[in-house]
């Protein structure tokens, strides 16, 4: 029996995969920057850049970043059968495969994360925009909505963490809240 993958190379991967797409963690941090910033004056850049490195490191958004690109790079070499190569190629309006993955990797991040996902994938804001208007430069079909995904689901993250520093509860409040079994 072969033994699993370790996290680390799963992790490895899945940004590789994004930096080889040309996605940086500062361009996805520059979408959730513009999201959350209206709300929280004092958001900085560098919160979310950890934001999004943070969300990085879920394997479900991980998965995706590896199922998606790896679609979108053999609709680039012509690889998959028809009528699935044209409809990916061409990013098909109908086709809603590519949103259904995102999506899937959004709701672990609550309503905020798939309200801002759907908001992200009506708007293509950022490095969104850009990839899904590269026609004939690269099939982006997949990678856009789960670079939409990663930008929603650091931006849910955000809101979350601002909420608890403002009602000053730490880590270790929540931990003790888990050890107390508020709920019975």
């Amino acid at each position: 029996m072969q033994k699993p993958i370790h996290s680390k190379e799963v992790t490895k991967a899945a940004i590789n995969k994004l930096t080889e797409r040309g996605v940086s963690i500062e361009a996805i941090a520059e979408i959730v920057f513009e999201m959350q910033f209206p709300y929280h004056r004092e958001l900085k850049m560098e919160d979310c850049i950890d934001s999004v490195k943070k969300v990085l490191l879920k394997r479900e958004i991980q998965h995706a970043i590896l199922v998606g690109v790896e679609l979108d790079q053999l609709a680039e070499k012509k690889m998959l059968s028809e009528p699935l190569q044209s409809i990916v190629e061409t990013d098909e309006g109908l086709f809603g495969v590519d949103e259904t993955i995102a999506l899937g990797a959004a709701l672990g991040y609550g309503s905020i994360a798939v309200t801002t996902f759907g908001h992200l994938d009506k708007n293509k804001i950022g490095i969104i925009h850009d990839l899904d208007t590269k026609r004939g430069k690269g099939v982006h079909t997949f990678l856009d909505d789960i670079v939409a995904s990663i930008a929603a689901n650091a931006s849910s993250r955000i809101a979350h963490r601002l909420r608890d520093k403002e009602e000053n509860i730490s880590s270790e409040d929540k931990k003790k809240f888990e050890d107390e079994e508020l709920i019975g």
